[in-house]
Parts: structure tokens; C-alpha cells; sequence
């Protein structure tokens, strides 16, 4: 996947105070809402996504919130094209001022090792300490923009400026789950292992992606998260309870 935050649409307008609505084959509409990545764009997004999942509009099957657009996939059958998108427009216009209710993580992450394995490079490339990168890594608060790709999977937005970094020439065949990476001006949370071109520079116990659970789903779009530095025998700790069923974060709830 491009980087997101450097690929904006090309028919809308920056303050995204109109909606674009596009077909997508004969069975998905989606709905932009501004040419940039911007964090109330978002919130309105996810705001909008909300409301369809209220209406529980007859033939909607899935609803896929983005940095600045939300999918839906319906029943041509059932409802068709037009009648959706008006009803999306009554919705985008009844839609409340503000953020809403949002939640807020605190993740534990264990910086370098064997998974964050770019940290000393990373050093190196921004004229840094290893301890200086990490401060500044933790220092930042973080939005989730959108959740894709991978299950689970969340992109970051929040990357301090001086540690956006393009990503590996060449991907890796396996990181693990946990990997805590950066892509550009993005950073993530890994929620399984596979193939990444992103840049790692540390490891959390937390399984932001287990289908064990009744929500599988750790992160949602629009939670705010920080990263906090721990050593690797409490993360070894950690890692233990959670595999044993234990919750060892919750988020605090914030209006």
C-alpha cells in the first residue's frame, strides 16, 4: 500500500466542506470528503461510518472507513446505487459537531532486539542516539487513522517529523506480530507476522490482533494511542499473561 498521507484524491477541495461520491463496480459506493489526510476529515469519516451502522440501512453489507473516504458495500438488489447515496447525503448533513467519544492506549513496547532491528540504523540515519530515537518515538501521541491491510492492523498517524523515513528498498519476507514500525510518515503496530517493507525499531507484547477474543480487533479508527518503553524481561512477562487469556492494557475513555 503507497503511502497514504502523501496521496491525496484529486477532485475535492483541502477543507473538505463537500463529499465526492463514487461508484465502485456495481455493488460499492464510496464517499470522500477532502483531498488531504487531516484529523477532523477523519473524525468525520468515522463519524459517518457510525451512522450508517445506526441506520442499519436494508442492503448495506460492509462499512470500511479510510483516511478521508468510507467504503460501503451493499445489495444492488435491495437498495440501489442513488437511493444510497441519498441517504448518505441526509446523513453527512445531520452528522454532530465535535470528535465524539474516542479511547485512549498506553502500549508497551520493548525497543530493539531481535524484531526491532533497523533502530541502530535508524540512529545512524538521523544523526541520533538509539535513546534519543526512542524518546522521541515515545514522546508523540499517536491517531489511528484507518485499520486494513492486515487484520488488525492500524495506521498511525502522529510520526514525529523527525523520524519520518521511507521504507526498505527491498521488504522483508517475515516480521512478527508486535513489530512496532515506521513507514514514511506513518508508524504501526504489526497485528501478524508476515512480509513489511516498513522499518522496525521495537516489539510489544500486546496482540493487537486475536481472533480468540470476543472483539478481535484491539484498535478502532479514531483511538489515540502513546508507546511506552519497558525492558525485555517485562516484556517477556507481559507477553506471557496476555497469552494466557490476561487483558494486560485498556484504554482509557475520553469525550
Amino acid at each position: 500500500m503507497n503511502d497514504a498521507l502523501s496521496q491525496p484524491a484529486d477532485s475535492l477541495s483541502p477543507a473538505g466542506d463537500g463529499a465526492l461520491f463514487r461508484p465502485a463496480g456495481d455493488g460499492a459506493l464510496v464517499v470522500e470528503l477532502a483531498e488531504v489526510i487531516d484529523p477532523a476529515v477523519n473524525a468525520r469519516i468515522i463519524a459517518l461510518a457510525g451512522a450508517v451502522e445506526a441506520a442499519a440501512i436494508p442492503g448495506v453489507t460492509e462499512i470500511v472507513p479510510t483516511y478521508r473516504s468510507l467504503l460501503l458495500r451493499y445489495e444492488p438488489g435491495v437498495i440501489r446505487g442513488a437511493a444510497l447515496e441519498s441517504l448518505l447525503r441526509d446523513l453527512l448533513a445531520g452528522l454532530p459537531e465535535g470528535g465524539g467519544v474516542w479511547r485512549r492506549w498506553t502500549i508497551p513496547v520493548v525497543y530493539g532486539g531481535a524484531v526491532g532491528q533497523d533502530l541502530d540504523e535508524m540512529a545512524r540515519m538521523k544523526g541520533m542516539t538509539v535513546q534519543q530515537v526512542i524518546a522521541l518515538h515515545a514522546s508523540a501521541e499517536y491517531r489511528v487513522f484507518m485499520v486494513g491491510f492486515a487484520p488488525g492492523f492500524a495506521y498511525l498517524g502522529g510520526l514525529p517529523q523527525g523520524l519520518h523515513t521511507p521504507r526498505l528498498s527491498s521488504p522483508r519476507q517475515y516480521v512478527p506480530a508486535g513489530g512496532i514500525g515506521i513507514g514514511g510518515q506513518q508508524a504501526s503496530v504489526n497485528s501478524v507476522a508476515g512480509p513489511s517493507g516498513w522499518r522496525f525499531i521495537g516489539w510489544t507484547p500486546v496482540r493487537v490482533f486475536d481472533p480468540a477474543r470476543a472483539e478481535p480487533f484491539l484498535l478502532r479508527a479514531g483511538d489515540r494511542l502513546r508507546f511506552a518503553p519497558i525492558d525485555a524481561g517485562t516484556g517477556e512477562s507481559l507477553a506471557a499473561r496476555e497469552a494466557a487469556g490476561e487483558r494486560i492494557v485498556r484504554p482509557e475513555v475520553s469525550a
